[in-house]
């Protein structure tokens, strides 16, 4: 769920982000970590989604988007 709030006396937009931090402090949408599975002597690799012990990055402040100085189109109103 996004959550979208523009405060109006410092110009900024406030988004809920949908990262996590991880116990090591790494920043990212999904974790996985790769387990050893023995199967019939073999042994196999796969990758396990964790979802246990992350933290939301919470709500992130964004400056407010503008048009660059170099925008190559003439903007006027008609």
């Amino acid at each position: 769920m996004t959550v979208l709030l523009i405060q109006s006396q410092t110009d900024r937009i406030c988004v809920g982000s949908s990262l996590f931090y991880d116990e090591d402090g790494d920043l990212a949408h999904e974790f996985y970590e790769e387990t050893v599975v023995t199967k019939n002597g073999r042994k196999k690799f796969k990758l396990r989604r964790i979802q246990k012990n992350l933290i939301p990055q919470g709500i992130i402040k964004l400056d407010l988007p503008c048009i660059h100085v170099d925008f190559p189109i003439i903007l006027c109103e008609l």
